[in-house]
């Protein structure tokens, strides 16, 4: 059974952390590289059983993402959360014994949060890598247009 590793980077995301947090349930690790926070970040963080990692100036997020203990890396950010259905996705994925030619990596649909109300992204976004994934762009994995797209949405919030 597959495993997955919640990889997300903050810098003061205290009242949004804990929403984003409460819908990582189907992740096996979370891993939280922080960038200097001065308010309650790394508090909510452990609070949530997250390892954090207090990030140094000048070190690569790729070497923050090789410590995962875990197959796969699912990237998301604070302001962000799981649906239902997408963690039932990821469930279902996980109790799903993979080939050696499984796909990867996957992608998940966005609906963003505006002062209008809600919009839909009508691109996935690759979010869902391998542990050994090689193509990124900053904390979040490079847009593959092969990989196949997981049921459900993450909700990007724009309030905390």
């Amino acid at each position: 059974m597959p495993r997955i590793t919640a990889f997300l980077r903050t810098y003061n995301d205290a009242l949004r952390l804990g929403r984003c947090l409460e819908t990582l349930y189907p992740c096996d690790e979370i891993i939280i590289v922080d960038d200097g926070s001065r308010d309650a970040t790394l508090q909510v963080a452990r609070e949530y059983g997250a390892r954090v990692i207090e990030s140094a100036a000048g070190v690569p997020d790729e070497q923050h993402r090789r410590s995962a203990k875990t197959g796969w890396i699912l990237c998301i950010d604070p302001r962000e959360s799981l649906t239902e259905s997408l963690a039932a996705s990821l469930f279902e994925w996980k109790a799903e014994p993979l080939p050696a030619d499984a796909p990867a990596p996957f992608s998940v649909f966005l609906r963003e949060e505006t002062t209008e109300g809600w919009v839909e992204n009508p691109a996935a976004q690759t979010r869902l890598v391998p542990a050994d994934w090689s193509r990124w762009d900053g904390p979040f994995p490079c847009y593959e247009p092969s990989a196949l797209a997981l049921e459900g949405e993450l909700l990007r919030f724009v309030l905390p």
